[in-house]
């Protein structure tokens, strides 16, 4: 076979959730092994995973053709009635996107099958396909589709309608009937009435394989996924289930020995293939449109406003008997305004100071700003945080880069209680329907898979639990576990039916379970979301991007992270109690921070309700510790990780902390970076000044040196 016989243009992976079965990272080389150079990704219903696949198929040189698997509702997508087994509430069609008006196409299918169609699965209608078909090819499906399924019954004429109405829809050249070969005798002869219409009709054929894993052998695992879908048992007699093993990557030889001899069959996928050229760009910012006062342009209208802001900050320093060396701020100040209009970034920082200040304005409870944004001198005179980055030695280069330029990405702390009257303000600002909340993925972890494996199986509730405490916590996988976990391995070793559940739960672990609402995420997009992003109905409805937060970032839109906090909801109520109970007005801002009764308090462990030092853990921490200043506080919570914790890092700060271990410094110029940590690397920001004091990196080279060590980029570290 040559190396471009066949290319598979039906395909589920993981994000045809608790169905699909195929990672992206083990895709890519299966397509390379059979000399394929392209792949096609249909999802049921949704385009939840076409970013990461679009960009894992590129990596590797293979061409990725965006698709879906739509359902299509029999009548009206907002009728939500069932009339019958199949036909009650969704057909399948195959959807390819020819260019970048089929994506968007796509995209606002798919939004509205979540957001005006969905009854038990997300559908469109006909109506909506007349809508938007342009730059659309479209393929007749499985079994499950419309054309199928009047053929099994006998249904010719209504076959045939259905066939007239598509060839008008999407013309010769852009509909295709769908031959399969999964050894379902259903599919024998549907195939035989699909071959006998397109010789009437004169409709192209094409061959798939609607792959739903990658090996045969991985049919068994498959099943144990419907089973956690569908809530079933294995044992069920009557679950859900595919009626043959063969919805895997075929080879092209294979697929060749099904249908090699119909004209045309194969040659036609590689047809499709090279009619689809979608491109997707990345990085481009996406920023919805703040209007500036008079003349001025956004740079210069963010430049004023933040040395207006700097003024005020420095008066109020001085006000409260500081002495702010005006120079290093205003130095500062001028150079992050350079490297921010530099990157056309100004708008990102109006547009979140405007919400920010919306809300204080508004007697909202604001937090004081956390992450990297706390390191921008210009989050601070715009009042988006209350941090002094100067004071605190927080390097603006940790969050904002020229030379590994991201969109800034900043948390916004809300009080719990009045969280919806910001968002509202946002909705009010920039337009209903051009806001939306982002989407997250929950991914089967340890536990969680084997606790869903057990179940499929029949593992009574009880003994399912006995043997998830097995696993350790804070494990990293279930490989991990049997390593560490004495009684786990020893049940893996005896027992037959337990060995089994752990190697399927090691197989699907990691696989994407649900798609849910990120807690605080919020996108605003220059046109409307559904021009924009695909979305789907979250929590209470809402409009939420069919992508996770990174998705999002990485194609350039606003992002805001809007987080409800409880801390700042009591913060805000004790305040008022003070003020009602006793008569005084407490301004949070004015509590000292050098309060020796509130460490003595900490150190005898009474951390309950502290915002991040309430776990029983770092309780133990702080404890030990015995903090007396703030830095000590703000170490603590940034040793509180697992690495640290694994590699005695936070026992070695502690001993010299209490003098009982002595201070020491690899080299002599290192004090000035570490001596407030007692010669222990504890903050990202002194990764960066050793990189500069040692190797004379500019801050923008030390960050990414950063940014590789924790990402464990060998090759750039190397490179730097």
């Amino acid at each position: 076979m040559g190396k471009k016989a066949f290319v598979h243009l039906h395909l589920h992976s993981q994000y045809s959730m608790l169905d699909g079965f195929i990672r992206f990272n083990e895709l890519a080389p299966m397509v390379k092994k059979f000399n394929m150079n392209s792949v096609a990704l249909t999802d049921h219903g949704n385009l939840h995973g076409i970013i990461p696949f679009y960009e894992e198929m590129s990596r590797h040189g293979i061409k990725p053709i965006i698709g879906m698997e739509a359902y299509v509702a029999p009548g009206s997508r907002k009728e939500k009635k069932r009339e019958s087994k199949v036909e009650g509430y969704a057909f399948h069609l195959l959807l390819l996107a020819v260019d970048n008006i089929g994506l968007k196409n796509l995209q606002k299918l798919s939004s509205c099958a979540f957001t005006e169609g969905f009854y038990y699965k997300p559908r469109i209608d006909k109506e909506l396909l007349q809508q938007h078909s342009r730059g659309l090819i479209a393929c007749s499906a499985c079994l499950h589709g419309e054309i199928p399924y009047y053929l099994l019954r006998g249904d010719q004429k209504k076959a045939e309608e259905i066939a007239e109405f598509y060839l008008s829809l999407f013309g010769r050249d852009r509909f295709y009937l769908e031959l399969m070969e999964n050894g379902i005798e259903e599919q024998r002869i549907v195939n035989e009435g699909l071959l006998d219409l397109a010789r009437r009709m004169n409709i192209k054929l094409v061959a798939t394989a609607d792959v739903h894993y990658l090996y045969r052998e991985d049919a068994s695992v498959h099943e144990v996924l419907l089973c956690i879908q569908t809530g079933n048992k294995l044992t069920d007699e009557n679950r859900f289930r595919f009626k043959s093993q063969e919805f895997y990557f075929k080879s092209p030889e294979e697929m060749e020995a099904h249908f090699g001899h119909i004209e045309r069959a194969l040659a036609n996928t590689l047809e499709i293939a090279e009619m689809c050229n979608v491109e997707i760009e990345f990085g481009k910012p996406h920023f919805p449109r703040f209007e500036v006062p008079g003349q001025l342009s956004l740079a210069e209208y963010l430049s004023q406003t933040a040395r207006e802001g700097l003024k005020k900050r420095l008066d109020e320093m001085k006000e409260a008997g500081g002495k702010p060396d005006e120079k290093v701020y205003v130095d500062r100040l001028n150079h992050e305004l350079e490297m921010i209009n530099k990157l056309g970034f100004a708008e990102y920082f109006l547009i979140v100071a405007d919400i920010v200040n919306f809300a204080k304005n508004n007697g909202i409870p604001v937090g004081p700003g956390r992450g990297s944004a706390a390191g921008s001198l210009v989050s601070y005179a715009l009042r988006i945080t209350d941090i002094d980055p100067i004071k605190y030695g927080l390097l603006f280069e940790r969050f904002l880069n020229p030379d590994r330029v991201t969109l800034p990405d900043i948390d916004v702390d809300v009080c719990k209680e009045r969280r919806n009257e910001v968002i509202e303000y946002v909705r009010k600002r920039y337009g209903e329907d051009h806001v939306a909340f982002v989407g997250t993925f929950q991914t089967m972890r340890a536990k969680q898979a084997l606790r869903d494996v057990c179940r499929a199986y029949g593992v009574s509730t009880g003994d399912t639990e006995k043997i998830a405490k097995m696993i350790p916590e804070r494990v990293k996988s279930l490989k991990e576990a049997l390593e560490m976990s004495g009684p786990l391995k020893e049940l893996y070793r005896k027992d037959k039916k337990m060995r089994e559940m752990v190697d399927v739960a090691m197989r699907i672990e990691g696989v994407v379970r649900q798609a849910g609402t990120h807690p605080g995420g919020l996108v605003i997009t220059p046109e409307p979301v559904i021009e924009s992003l695909p979305v789907f109905a979250g929590k209470g409805n809402v409009p939420t991007t069919q992508f996770d937060k990174d998705v999002v970032d990485r194609l350039g839109y606003v992002k805001l992270d809007l987080l409800a906090l409880d801390t700042v909801t009591a913060i805000y109520e004790t305040v008022e109690l003070v003020k009602k109970n006793r008569g005084k007005d407490v301004n949070i801002k004015d509590i000292p921070l050098d309060d020796a009764a509130t460490y003595k308090m900490l150190s005898e462990g009474q951390t309950q309700g502290v915002f991040q030092l309430s776990n029983p853990g770092m309780t133990e921490v702080v404890r030990r510790l015995k903090p007396q200043k703030l830095s000590d506080l703000i170490a603590t919570v940034a040793l509180f990780r697992p690495g640290p914790l694994e590699t005695g890092m936070v026992d070695d700060f502690i001993q010299r902390r209490h003098g009982r271990k002595r201070i020491t410094y690899e080299l002599p110029a290192l004090k000035s970076v570490l001596e407030e940590t007692y010669g222990v690397i504890v903050y990202q920001e002194q990764v960066m000044e050793i990189a500069r004091v040692i190797a004379g990196f500019t801050m923008s080279e030390a960050d990414t040196l950063r940014y590789a060590m924790g990402k464990k980029v060998r090759e750039k570290m190397e490179e730097l």
